[in-house]
């Protein structure tokens, strides 16, 4: 039996008659994600695609809690967290305690600052490739992600498939 290291629309849409939309979303994220990653090798950066939206923060913010980055950043605590830690062992940011000594406070290390020439290059080439990816379909991904994320935000999916696990359970009635 052949192991996958990686999505292989090949094998998920020849062997799978209905992929779910799990797999589907892992599957494009990593069509991205790979091909952003190769272009941040290619040009000789340490980086990766998940470091952008702290790097951004930290631009902006300069230094942060790292509970003001994921605010700043829309993701979750954990997230940032976590991209912090690795960001940390890459070199890219330095934290010390902050004013309270209760959290850490996270800033752009020098060798991240010197990156940022080229990843501003680098993120300006992508956004023009998201943009020309969103011209050849029927919507714009980009737009079509934004909307399922503002409905789930209305309405999570957790709530959602509770809902319909609670009407599958109820007995069908015979008339």
């Amino acid at each position: 039996m052949e192991v996958l290291t990686r999505y292989d629309s090949a094998v998920i849409f020849s062997r799978v008659s209905s992929p779910t939309l799990g797999t589907l979303l892992r599957h494009l994220v990593e069509l991205l994600d790979d091909a952003v990653e190769a272009r941040y090798v290619a040009s000789g950066l340490d980086y990766r695609p998940r470091f952008t939206p702290v790097v951004r923060a930290l631009l902006e913010l300069r230094s942060a809690s790292i509970r003001v980055i994921a605010r700043h950043a829309g993701l979750t605590h954990s997230a940032a967290s976590q991209t912090v830690a690795l960001m940390t062992r890459a070199g890219l940011v330095r934290s010390h305690a902050g004013d309270d000594g209760r959290e850490r406070v996270v800033s752009l290390s020098p060798r991240a600052v010197g990156m940022v020439p080229e990843l501003k290059r680098l993120w300006a080439t992508t956004n023009a490739a998201a943009s020309e990816l969103d011209s050849e379909l029927t919507m714009p991904l980009s737009s079509l992600v934004q909307e399922a994320i503002r409905a789930l935000e209305n309405r999570p999916f957790g709530e959602r498939i509770e809902h319909l696990a609670r009407d599958h359970k109820k007995p069908k009635r015979v008339a």
